[in-house]
């Protein structure tokens, strides 16, 4: 039996425990939806302050220059890149993750189809966040060339489907839905024996697992800022090239920004001969700026460190709802290996929604995907050992008392 007073010991070990006061998180309320939307970091008050008083307020558009704006896309993305394996220079801060995509994903099949004209098929995930498939049939229907989708059920499926007319395949590093964890360096040499090319989707990964984007040989790869760097709502994406295929071919979202001399207002493109030939247009530095916030906070603790603890919290989230909550019809998707399991632990019930609404309205914030799943979002640098203990007994409250039979939970928002 996991007590109370072993979460409370366990809390007072822990390393990375301190790393929670750089954080603004609302008094009585547990937050488990870091992996939708990261905490506020503390300093990202005075800092937004300052980028709008002092640099756009005083300093006017002499900041592109005094306060580098105009780096901050590169600057941000070697900061970044510590985190997923990049070098210098290889990853820049740009636009959404479903922008950036679309980028990649031209170019990867640009380079595909020069070296094998007949490979026509792109590969995703069923189970992906579904702006991914969206963005892949988009890019079909507007080059018109005969490419197809391919949707795989897992891992398993791609074994299936790696033949000699598979040109790029999408992944989710972790998926959004279950928290299936890739095995990064063993999918990379697996479709890479076939001849196609991997796109890594790190949203639900970036911040939350160790990764090494060079070391295991990736071609492509994209991701938000939002989620687990706290970069705030809606914050520029991340995109990371291998340099080997970096300059081969220019994204065809050919703004200034990637020019290599946008001051010189040619009439023609000519991309820059580095990263920044991934951008697009003038960027939005407040947001991006905050980026820097969450990210710094990273950088102060360590990965390995996090990816413990983040694996210990996980596991005691499972071993409670099956300690407390086993009576109550709770089917696990997420895998108990540990080597398969992102940051993330979901559940399917029936009553998902309502029971989300419920733990809401307790001042646990969960949060709900179809169908019938809730997601339990696991973020080490603030939640501790004692916040899971109180967040499943909240949650086996609401079901020993059918709290979540309440008609004001059957009424759906814009966002559910």
């Amino acid at each position: 039996m996991v007590t109370q007073e072993q979460c409370l010991y366990w809390d007072k070990q822990d390393e990375l425990g301190t790393f929670k006061n750089e954080f603004a998180l609302p008094n009585n309320v547990i937050y488990l939806d870091g992996n939708s939307l990261g905490a506020r970091p503390k300093k990202s008050l005075n800092y937004a302050q300052h980028i709008i008083q002092q640099e756009w307020g005083e300093d006017l558009i002499n900041s592109w220059n005094k306060a580098d704006w105009w780096g901050l896309p590169t600057r941000l993305g070697d900061k970044v890149g510590q985190l997923i394996g990049a070098n210098a220079g290889e990853t820049v801060i740009s636009d959404s993750t479903t922008l950036n995509l679309f980028k990649v994903l031209s170019a990867a099949v640009k380079i595909q189809a020069e070296k094998y004209p007949h490979r026509k098929i792109i590969v995703a995930e069923k189970d992906a966040f579904p702006t991914d498939i969206y963005i892949i049939e988009g890019f079909i229907d507007l080059i018109n060339q005969g490419y197809q989708v391919e949707l795989i059920e897992g891992p398993a499926g791609l074994s299936e489907i790696l033949t000699t007319d598979v040109a790029v395949v999408v992944l989710s590093h972790v998926n959004y839905r279950t928290g299936y964890f890739y095995d990064m360096t063993a999918i990379n040499q697996q479709i890479h024996a076939s001849n196609a090319l991997i796109i890594w989707d790190l949203c639900h990964s970036v911040g939350a697992v160790p990764m090494d984007l060079n070391q295991t040989d990736s071609d492509f790869a994209i991701g938000c800022t939002y989620k687990y760097l706290n970069g705030g709502p809606g914050s520029p994406a991340l995109l990371w090239v291998n340099p080997k295929h970096r300059d081969q071919f220019w994204q065809p979202l050919s703004g200034w920004w990637g020019h290599q001399k946008p001051f010189a207002m040619a009439q023609h493109y000519q991309p820059a001969n580095n990263i920044r030939r991934y951008l697009c247009g003038t960027q939005p530095i407040i947001s991006m700026s905050l980026i820097e916030c969450g990210v710094d906070i990273f950088l102060q603790a360590n990965m390995q460190k996090i990816r413990e603890k983040s694996l210990k919290l996980t596991d005691l989230f499972i071993a409670l709802v099956d300690q407390e909550c086993a009576e109550y019809g709770f089917e696990l998707i997420t895998p108990k290996a540990h080597q398969y399991r992102g940051s993330h632990v979901s559940y399917q019930h029936p009553h998902g929604y309502e029971i989300i609404q419920a733990l809401i309205a307790r001042g646990v914030i969960g949060d709900y995907r179809e169908p019938e799943v809730l997601r339990f979002g696991i973020t080490p640098l603030y939640l501790g050992f004692e916040d899971i203990w109180h967040a499943v007994q909240h949650l086996k409250a609401i079901m020993q008392h059918q709290e979540w039979n309440n008609e004001s939970y059957l009424v759906r928002g814009e966002v559910t």
